[in-house]
């Protein structure tokens, strides 16, 4: 996907939408996606290897659980917050309430990551789908 000529309204590109944990690519920038994503309940355990994962919640809450050298934790994004998942750290995103994210990953990136548990039904693993 190039990076559109027009103007994207983030809430109509989520009005367009009802699947969870099945991001929708909304531009690019350089090899880069921006993706919008509606999220609830658990994703599952994953990791990318190569790069790094950068969120923004645009409304709900969203937990992120990471398993670090130092052990476990989880830290918690309400509406309006950012955090970057370093690459090689494994992770498990958590929505406790229905939540509206973005996100920023290269082009080709997988939702599942390189590594990961046995995909729920609930999670599309996609490299992101184009808006409709």
């Amino acid at each position: 996907m190039s990076a559109l000529t027009e103007p994207v309204a983030l809430s109509a590109a989520l009005a367009s939408f009802t699947e969870r944990w099945s991001p929708r690519i909304v531009t690019a920038v350089n090899d880069y996606d921006v993706r919008v994503a509606k999220v609830d309940g658990e994703h599952l355990w994953h990791v990318h290897d190569h790069t790094d994962e950068f969120f923004l919640v645009l409304d709900g809450e969203l937990h992120i659980a990471l398993r670090e050298a130092a052990g476990e934790r989880t830290v918690v994004l309400p509406k309006g917050s950012v955090f970057t998942v370093p690459r090689g750290t494994e992770h498990k995103p958590y929505a406790p309430v229905p939540t509206e994210i973005l996100l920023l990953e290269p082009t080709g990136t997988s939702t599942v990551g390189d590594r990961h548990d046995e995909v729920p039904a609930h999670v599309d693993a996609t490299t992101g789908h184009a808006l409709n």
